[in-house]
């Protein structure tokens, strides 16, 4: 006969559940790195072959531009071709002349990027002068005809970085807009005295011993109530 603890779980269904409890920790590593937080493939630099990589060019600015026109010219011809009707009127004449502006705009503004990032890193080493460690590009546009410019952020090479300087390259023809180079002001060596902490986590043999050994208590606490029933 099984004996039932005071809770109504007897013997079996305990050391079930502590065998379940029990989880190796190279079974526990994997199901966390299978489901943590992990980059996929084609965002990992050392993954990607940089000869694929490919950076959007600004003149898919143009694709609306082109489909503005599009629907501007349509309005027109139906005006023209269905006046008089009480669906179309002369006012979206006037609707036709704003996409057709706003579709010029974006076409003219749509620039061909002939410089990439790698090309615009290059003309700001060239422009800053000191070897460069760390280094970060950034597109954006200037000007109201929204001209293509790159903006560069480099540190010297040394550590911590004795020099930074920022550069701005047009995406167009290659030109620097403008750059600024100073000493670096942030100070680094605040990073220098930290020490890794001392507590770490158990791994390996240890943590395996942990939950065996959580695993026997728990095993004898649930038993406990058991044998007094089974004594009385």
């Amino acid at each position: 006969m099984r004996a039932v603890s005071e809770n109504g779980v007897s013997d079996d269904q305990a050391a079930e559940a502590t065998a379940d409890a029990v989880v190796e920790p190279s079974e526990a590593d994997g199901a966390s790195s299978a489901a943590g937080d992990v980059l996929p493939e084609d965002l990992q630099p050392h993954l990607v072959d940089p000869e694929d990589y490919v950076f959007p060019n600004n003149n898919r600015r143009r694709i609306p531009g082109y489909l503005y026109l599009g629907i501007a010219i349509a309005l027109t011809v139906l005006v023209i071709t269905v006046d008089g009707s009480v669906f179309v009127n002369r006012g979206l004449l006037g609707a036709a002349a704003i996409l057709g502006v706003v579709g010029v705009y974006s076409i003219v503004t749509g620039w061909n990027l002939n410089i990439d990032e790698r090309d615009a890193l290059v003309a700001a080493v060239a422009e800053v002068g000191f070897p460069v460690g760390h280094a970060s590009a950034q597109m954006g546009w200037r000007g109201l005809l929204s001209r293509p410019t790159w903006r560069i952020l480099l540190y010297s090479a040394d550590e911590p970085p004795a020099k930074r300087g920022f550069v701005m390259v047009d995406g167009v023809d290659g030109a620097v807009v403008d750059s600024f180079v100073e000493d670096n002001p942030e100070d680094w060596s605040i990073y220098d005295d930290e020490e890794p902490p001392s507590d770490t986590a158990p791994t390996g043999e240890s943590a395996s011993a942990s939950t065996e050994s959580d695993a026997a208590d728990a095993t004898a606490e649930a038993s406990e109530p058991a044998e007094r029933d089974a004594a009385t």
